[in-house]
């Protein structure tokens, strides 16, 4: 449990990387968030046909180049994809950084639902599973993993926000009337989503955080992550309610919250 929930103050966790601050999901994007002081890195895993395993959150070759192309990611192979995104990095690359960190834990969100068996054995084999955490909105894919009998921790992150529509600052009125009716019914909901998901880790949109579904988690011996939270406010509301790591864009501004 040490590696889900700290002894002392709440984990600080990079999203992928410290996106705020570096292109995301890069290794220039570790570095910023290793600097920052992080716990552990959040990053996003897809797989290419005939291709690696690449570090992605999504299938959108305008996000994972930061602008400079479109179309899909998929469509392309490895070589053309370093053309407009010579940062993307491979799985391995990724965790050769992970193996000469070695106080840093891996928080690896899927965005592929094959291909598990190559992803748990590209870990293992480096020694890093008992200092990894494997997160999903897919539960099969969580079995999967867990199938593997690998040390590997398993998080349920809940809600689904498969577009990123979290993201969108237009939409976030919308959003929140919607997240505050989710707060309100999910505690109730934990136990069976940890039980579903054989979790030992939730990991809940920052809005959806309330201290009785954190209650309930870690009554079930589960941990919270809350992800992702950039505001300062909303990183003591939810230190307040008890969750034991907030994810970040900007480690290094919220750094001063978590750690007074």
């Amino acid at each position: 449990m040490r590696l889900l929930r700290g002894d002392g103050p709440a984990l600080l966790v990079g999203h992928r990387g410290a996106a705020a601050t570096a292109p995301e999901n890069t290794l220039r994007a570790f570095d910023a968030a290793l600097a920052a002081g992080v716990d552990a890195i959040e990053f996003d895993v897809l797989d290419l046909p005939g291709g690696p395993l690449v570090l992605a959150h999504s299938d959108d070759l305008h996000e994972v180049s930061h602008g400079a192309a479109t179309g899909l990611v998929r469509g392309f192979t490895f070589d053309e994809l370093r053309v407009v995104a010579p940062e993307l990095p491979t799985l391995d690359e990724a965790l050769d950084w992970f193996e000469a960190h070695a106080d840093v834990v891996l928080h690896v969100d899927l965005k592929l639902t094959t291909r598990l068996d190559e992803l748990v054995g590209a870990i293992r084999t480096r020694g890093l599973a008992e200092r990894t955490v494997v997160s999903s909105f897919h539960v099969p894919s969580l079995e999967a993993v867990a199938a593997t009998r690998a040390p590997i921790a398993i998080g349920r992150t809940y809600p689904e926000d498969r577009y990123g529509v979290a993201q969108r600052r237009a939409l976030r009125p919308v959003l929140r009337a919607g997240t505050l009716a989710l707060r309100r019914a999910l505690a109730a909901r934990v136990p069976g989503m940890i039980e579903r998901a054989g979790a030992t880790a939730l990991m809940l949109h920052h809005a959806v955080v309330s201290q009785a579904a954190v209650a309930r988690a870690h009554a079930r011996g589960a941990a919270v992550w809350a992800w992702t939270v950039d505001d300062a406010d909303e990183a003591t509301r939810v230190l307040s309610a008890g969750v034991d790591a907030v994810i970040t864009n900007d480690p290094a501004g919220l750094a001063a919250t978590l750690r007074p």
